[in-house]
């Protein structure tokens, strides 16, 4: 990745800068997820090495903890030996967090650092838990519809505007022996929630979603048993192909779309990096689209991939906070999203200092500019990740394939659903849900 040298003689100073201040007498202990060798030299290139200059005295420890962090996290935080930075899989996680005394209230730090003023006011509100600010989000994100437009210009396909299209896109691929979706689970069994997001805010749409999520309506909706339904009828119709569960959810699907085995990979924003990679191999060109919904606007369902919070227990939480604030630095977003793209999609308020590559691929850049504006607008829908308390989304990725299995209906799917969901509304555990 060539790209994580970005500028570099420039940047040492901003890097510098973003982290100048009092250095501290102790380690500040981060657990990260899973990264690749290269994803890692990119941390320790743009965020290790320019904390270790500016705090000679202080040591930013990084720990990666792969797919087991969620659970090795949940453990630590209970006996209070957890890390100083609290790193989780979305805000759904921050509630029970808060609830039970496990992190540290960010407010004075926001004030300190100006987080208030740099933070869309969006992601800062989903980070408070009954009025009090508990996390910040890593990357806000969105899922969409990833295709090979040479492989569509070579057949003539245009891209589905509607649900309908794009059914019989994806029997026309079939009919071809091209895969419709790339898509497996083996790496990540979330994987799965991201299907439900796209079906539930393509086809009942995101104001149901809202209603669902607000207690206006229950999961049970017929709205939503359409969408789990049409979730089924397409994996039913092989559209995600016959190696799901043997298939990663990153580099493997990218690979099949970048050489043309497959046609579409719905996904999210985070795959930039991965599509990045395999398309400059492949010398194909692709592409990239909001999914369609049964309305015929595409769907930009909102998640936010991580959040940064401080533990309770942190012996080190200015420490902590320093090093939060430096990732919501403009000197930090530029290098950062240049080289490893879709992954840092930071939401800054204000991104005219922001400098990046101009190798950049232009659509990933046209993908965040459309983003921001749905955002901005309050045009977008709803991932699970995000908005779902904890219990209730561990039961939608299990779930899905004893639906995609027949081993159980789109009723009573919904019905176990809808009962998790009332237990941990009543036990307010429903991360905020920003008013449309």
């Amino acid at each position: 990745m060539t790209k994580a040298h970005y500028r570099t003689t420039t940047l040492a100073a901003t890097l510098l800068a973003a982290l100048a201040g009092q250095a501290g007498a102790q380690d500040v202990i981060w657990w990260y997820e899973q990264a690749t060798p290269d994803q890692q030299q990119l941390i320790a290139d743009l965020i290790e090495a320019p904390y270790a200059e500016a705090n000679p005295d202080e040591t930013l420890v990084i720990d990666y903890r792969g797919n087991e962090l969620d659970k090795q996290l949940r453990v630590a935080m209970l006996s209070g030996s957890g890390p100083d930075v609290v790193y989780t899989p979305g805000p759904s996680y921050v509630a029970p967090m808060a609830q039970s005394g496990q992190l540290l209230p960010l407010d004075d730090y926001a004030e300190q650092y100006g987080w208030n003023d740099r933070i869309l006011p969006v992601f800062l509100e989903m980070g408070r838990y009954d009025g009090t600010l508990y996390a910040l989000p890593k990357t806000y994100e969105t899922l969409g519809l990833y295709y090979n437009a040479s492989l569509f210009e070579e057949n003539g396909w245009e891209v589905p505007g509607s649900i309908a299209e794009l059914e019989t896109l994806a029997d026309e691929m079939l009919a071809k022996d091209i895969v419709p979706f790339a898509a497996g689970n083996s790496d990540w069994r979330g994987a799965n929630e991201w299907f439900v997001s796209l079906a539930l805010n393509a086809v009942a749409g995101p104001e149901k979603v809202y209603q669902a999520l607000t207690g206006e309506i229950p999961w049970t909706d017929p709205a939503f048993v359409e969408s789990i339904d049409a979730l089924a009828r397409w994996w039913e119709a092989g559209y995600f192909g016959d190696d799901y569960f043997s298939l990663d959810s990153g580099e493997q699907v990218a690979a099949m779309l970048a050489q043309g085995e497959a046609g579409m990979m719905p996904s999210g924003t985070w795959a930039f990096q991965n599509i990045d990679i395999y398309f400059g191999e492949s010398g194909a060109e692709p592409g990239f689209t909001g999914f369609p919904s049964a309305e015929g606007e595409p769907v930009f369902p909102l998640g936010v991939g991580s959040t940064f919070s401080i533990a309770q227990s942190s012996d080190n939480p200015d420490g902590a906070a320093k090093v939060i604030d430096f990732i919501f630095s403009p000197g930090f977003y530029g290098p950062m999203n240049s080289a490893w793209q879709g992954e840092w999609n930071i939401p800054l308020s204000d991104l005219s200092g922001v400098e990046m590559d101009p190798d950049a691929m232009p659509i990933f850049v046209e993908a965040m500019a459309t983003l921001a504006t749905s955002v901005d607008e309050g045009n977008y829908g709803y991932t699970s990740w995000t908005f779902l308390p904890p219990a209730t989304n561990s039961l939608l990725i299990n779930g899905i394939e004893e639906v995609w299995l027949d081993r159980t209906t789109s009723e009573e799917f919904l019905a176990e659903l809808d009962a998790q969901f009332q237990q941990e509304m009543a036990e307010d555990k429903v991360p905020a849900i920003p008013a449309r």
